[in-house]
């Protein structure tokens, strides 16, 4: 099946969880992974959402939604931390793929917010780069403890919300999209161990979300 812009926001969303639900049923159909597929979107992709994601290697979009080629527009960095190429990346997805979904995705056992948490508490500040990406996740940490929220599933929950508002805020285009209804941004914590992807947060999308 080729699925096109024409989905809604809910139908692009209600897509994505049946993949992930098949994932951790264990019965996958990789979708659009053959060659049919890959000549047939060779002229132009039309992918039904933006995965801003963290870069952890236990987190391949396609799989774990059980997608195939040209479903989905991918941008990962370590700890989904945002700066102006994700930012550009993700309007491309929006603006110009026309995508009604964008999804940012956190997981469990980030080794970006548990080297944040060790910065904080110990000053285990990391070298080089890493620092920068550390600093970037530093004020999810701290808006998690000032609200009493210091449990590792709480401190991601905040992490993965706490980016899903950055994205709001910075970029204008995502925001009028979602006000108009064209799109909607929804914050996902995905479980290493048994494969589901939860709701932590939701913009523009009526869904039920998880308290942690």
């Amino acid at each position: 099946m080729a699925e096109s812009t024409s989905l809604t926001p809910a139908e692009a969303f209600d897509l994505l969880l049946s993949g992930n639900q098949r994932f951790v049923a264990g019965t996958p159909e990789h979708p659009n992974q053959d060659a049919t597929r890959r000549t047939q979107i060779a002229p132009v992709q039309r992918p039904f959402a933006v995965l801003f994601g963290c870069s952890d290697s236990r987190l391949a979009a396609e799989i774990i939604f059980d997608r195939g080629l040209g479903d989905l527009f991918v941008v990962r960095t370590a700890g989904h931390v945002i700066g102006t190429e994700v930012l550009g990346s993700v309007e491309y997805g929006v603006d110009v793929l026309d995508c009604p979904l964008v999804v940012v995705l956190g997981h469990d056992a980030c080794g970006a917010v548990a080297a944040t948490c060790a910065a904080l508490d110990d000053g285990m500040v990391p070298a080089g780069y890493i620092r920068d990406v550390v600093e970037r996740v530093t004020p999810s940490v701290l808006m998690a403890r000032a609200a009493g929220r210091v449990r590792a599933d709480e401190i991601l929950a905040e992490h993965v919300s706490h980016t899903v508002d950055l994205l709001l805020d910075r970029s204008r285009l995502l925001a009028e999209r979602v006000a108009a209804g064209a799109t909607a941004v929804v914050g996902l914590c995905y479980d290493l161990a048994d494969g589901t992807a939860r709701v932590v947060a939701a913009r523009g999308l009526d869904v039920p979300v998880t308290a942690t």
